[in-house]
């Protein structure tokens, strides 16, 4: 090739006396050689499309359908105001049936102690909350009590009675921290006791002019979520001390607010259920999303593991909807085969994986809802959302 006349040509020269039909001749054949009016390998004018299939796949994982376990729940309040159910570190199940607590220690399968309360004027049992370190269990009482119980292994000791502060039965419980214990009441207070002091109550927060049914305190301690039989959900800031100053005041919801969940994954998420489920930014007050889901929702819980919400249902459907967030698309609906009955409450084990539901059928259920731990080359459980790229 002469890149001297190649040159003058493309730079707009005479070409040495070349007449231009030359010229022209010369370009075309020199755009053939070069393969300049071929389409370029892997260039696209728009972008590939998406496979809807491979979509689908890649969000709608298989979820078993039935319970692992089923066992039976007598005298199970029909309330959802009350929160009946918790799963402790310790991997201890505590469900409160009439006047009484069982322990059932999903390790082993059995039962390991019996808390009663058949007293005159003190049951029956209202709401129950695992300390954060798996040996302590705070039970509250339709007489407006307290009680803070020591449960190791089968041994089990009362260590004291937080009394004086509410008027009627103590619906929900949450621990701020370990000594920290939040209680809201049928008179709509909600106490922060603080259970290392004599005097144990250290603040008070009024709004709920009803039946506060549900309290939950962010995994940073600095906020508190609480829902009522008002309708009403309330947003509470640690570092605000008046009694009656709340962060934000949410009167959204078309139903009484009985569930609540923080994002473990999203700082200042929270999704709540009234009616319908609602996510909110709870540093601004604001309503991201609604979903009306087309029955009463009852309970909810995320999945420490993926972006998924699992919701229990009562009229008219009675199941388990487990959801893709943020999309919300329905990842899988579960139910029992023998159960017509609506989810009272739901907790989840300590390792993020299994769900324990109780129904007002008295029947509580054992759920393999969130998967099974992955397991790494030494054996050892990966770490929560290991789905999720992180930067290190």
């Amino acid at each position: 090739m002469d890149f001297g006349f190649t040159r003058d040509i493309f730079a707009g020269g005479g070409g040495g006396g070349v007449e231009k039909e030359y010229i022209g001749l010369y370009r075309r054949r020199l755009a053939q050689s070069l393969n300049m009016n071929q389409t370029i390998i892997l260039g696209f004018n728009n972008r590939a499309p998406y496979s809807v299939k491979n979509i689908e796949e890649s969000i709608l994982r298989r979820v078993p359908q039935s319970p692992v376990r089923s066992l039976d729940a007598p005298d199970i309040i029909d309330d959802l105001s009350l929160n009946l159910l918790d799963w402790g570190r310790n991997n201890v199940v505590a469900i409160a049936l009439g006047h009484n607590v069982y322990l059932w220690n999903a390790f082993n399968n059995s039962i390991n102690a019996q808390l009663a309360f058949t007293d005159d004027g003190v049951g029956p049992v209202t709401s129950v909350k695992w300390a954060p370190d798996g040996r302590r269990l705070a039970v509250g009482l339709s007489n407006s009590h307290v009680q803070l119980w020591e449960c190791d292994s089968s041994d089990t000791q009362l260590l004291r009675t937080l009394e004086g502060g509410h008027q009627l039965r103590v619906c929900s419980l949450d621990w701020r921290n370990d000594h920290i214990l939040t209680s809201g009441g049928s008179d709509g207070m909600i106490i922060n006791n603080d259970v290392r002091k004599e005097s144990h109550i250290v603040s008070t927060y009024r709004g709920h002019s009803r039946e506060v049914s549900c309290l939950k305190w962010c995994s940073s301690g600095q906020q508190l979520a609480s829902g009522g039989n008002d309708k009403l959900l309330y947003i509470w800031c640690a570092s605000l001390k008046s009694s009656n100053q709340w962060l934000h005041r949410l009167n959204h919801h078309p139903a009484p607010v009985n569930a609540l969940s923080w994002c473990p994954f999203q700082s200042n998420l929270l999704a709540s259920s009234g009616g319908c489920i609602k996510f909110w930014k709870t540093n601004t007050g604001a309503c991201l999303s609604s979903v009306n889901t087309g029955s009463e929702v009852c309970s909810l819980l995320w999945n420490t593991h993926e972006r998924e919400l699992l919701s229990g249902h009562g009229y008219n459907e009675n199941l388990l909807t487990l959801w893709k967030y943020p999309s919300m698309v329905r990842i899988a609906e579960l139910y029992d085969d023998a159960d017509t009955s609506r989810v009272l409450s739901m907790a989840q084990s300590p390792d993020g994986y299994n769900v324990a539901t109780v129904a007002s059928d008295e029947r509580l259920r054992i759920w393999n809802i969130f998967g099974t731990p992955p397991i790494t080359k030494r054996g050892e459980p990966v770490g929560p959302f290991p789905n999720i790229p992180r930067i290190r």
